[in-house]
């Protein structure tokens, strides 16, 4: 089976041919969803589709929805309300009928977490299921093509108790399975945000592997679920200098650190940083004496391509296109996943 290889395209850097040619989906991020189950768009990738399309007449292009900027509740309130359900559906298919778009995408971050800034409910585990199910009858209703309904998921035991897997996955297509940032701000000591796999001595064991696994025993087929890369690093300053500033605890947690094409300009083997690799993990790092940076790069895009191969997933997604500006570690993801 042909491996997926999916990118999440924000506003900063618009497609190129060579680039179109090498994905097989592409998530626009992102539409927002107001609360009254309307979607706003407007995404510039808009504008390119008909272009990409003619440079690869296969791929899928997708809009990735997230909350509006003026309401955090949207999620939560529309899929609550059974009417507000069926216009948000509505939303979805005027999207791939109106738009041009060939699905969505829901990034909803997350049901039933009240941690991001929004009014989540325990309730939210069922309203999502049922709203997938509703979005999932109106884009049957569309002629042609199947229209993809996916979700970008966190990747981690919460997720599969405020989600109920094995009846939403029936809904969906796929579900881009969001194995980056497992250190991050909620994590005050140093490691791998995206590591293949975890590290003895991890206080947070968390990996791609684990994540996927875990998915899988709660009931995710292998051909439904993508693994995640991080075109970006995580950063954490003020460490101790003690074991290369790795699994060091800090005062705070790992904030965004530069994307990948800064990171190689201006911190590989530069300014002060000394590049180490964790073969335990098969990931990589940086530090100085006091800053940490944790991401991916072609070595470590490698490893990832050679398991989804060898474990059969459906594929793997990246976040995000404008982070590599030379498009190095897409060209890399495409050859990997490509060896089959």
């Amino acid at each position: 089976m042909k491996k997926y290889l999916l990118g999440y395209v924000a506003e900063r850097k618009a497609v190129t041919e060579e680039d179109a040619k090498k994905l097989t989906h592409i998530c626009a991020a992102f539409g927002k969803l107001r609360r009254d189950g309307t979607i706003v768009s407007g995404h510039p990738v808009e504008a390119q589709m008909d272009q990409i399309r003619r440079w690869n007449p296969n791929i899928r292009i997708c809009l990735s929805l997230v909350n509006h900027s003026d309401d955090a509740n949207a999620f939560t309130t529309v899929f609550a309300d059974p009417g507000l359900r069926k216009a948000f559906a509505r939303s979805c298919a005027e999207l791939v009928s109106c738009k041009g778009y060939d699905g969505v995408d829901l990034d909803w971050e997350y049901p039933c977490v009240p941690s991001n800034f929004m009014d989540a409910s325990p309730k939210d585990r069922d309203h999502f299921t049922e709203t997938c199910r509703v979005v999932r009858e109106e884009l049957d209703r569309i002629p042609g093509k199947h229209p993809l309904l996916t979700i970008a998921a966190g990747a981690d035991l919460y997720y599969t108790t405020c989600v109920n897997l094995p009846e939403t996955i029936r809904y969906l297509d796929f579900i881009n399975l969001m194995t980056y940032d497992l250190k991050c701000g909620f994590h005050a000591l140093t490691g791998h945000h995206t590591a293949l796999y975890h590290s003895t001595g991890d206080y947070f064991q968390n990996s791609c592997d684990q994540a996927l696994r875990l998915f899988v025993k709660n009931g995710v087929p292998k051909e439904k679920l993508l693994m995640g890369a991080g075109f970006y690093s995580r950063k954490w300053t003020d460490v101790p200098n003690r074991n290369h500033g790795f699994l060091q605890l800090t005062k705070q947690g790992g904030g965004y650190g530069p994307r990948w094409t800064d990171l190689k300009a201006e911190c590989l083997n530069r300014n002060g940083f000394t590049y180490y690799w964790d073969d335990e993990a098969k990931a990589p790092f940086l530090f100085d004496g006091s800053t940490f940076l944790s991401f991916d790069d072609p070595r470590s895009l490698r490893e990832k391509c050679a398991y989804v191969l060898k474990e059969d997933y459906a594929g793997i997604f990246f976040w995000e296109y404008g982070c590599d500006e030379e498009g190095e570690l897409l060209d890399v993801l495409y050859r990997g996943i490509s060896e089959s």
